[in-house]
């Protein structure tokens, strides 16, 4: 196995995580950013109160994005599962 073989594989997994990541963690960004900006106009300072809906968005977007994520990463393991004898031999 040669050090670009290395490189490129780490690399995949870099992507296929930051695809992986990205609905869930921006999902997570514009609720947070939603309810502090209706925690500041209302000058109600709960920390539960953000909890809550992001935990809600987080579920709903799961769902949403859940299936193309499975197979975003079953056709990640299955490319490195059929690419393995080609990297050891």
């Amino acid at each position: 196995m040669t050090p670009e073989t290395v490189l490129t594989v780490a690399s995949q997994a870099l992507s296929v995580t930051t695809m992986l990541a990205a609905p869930l963690l921006l999902t997570a960004l514009a609720t947070g950013i939603f309810v502090g900006v209706l925690q500041a106009a209302t000058q109600v300072n709960e920390m539960t109160l953000t909890f809550i809906p992001k935990l809600l968005t987080l579920v709903i977007s799961l769902l949403v994005a859940g299936p193309w994520m499975l197979k975003l990463i079953m056709r990640f393991t299955q490319n490195l599962f059929t690419s393995i004898p080609g990297m050891v031999g």
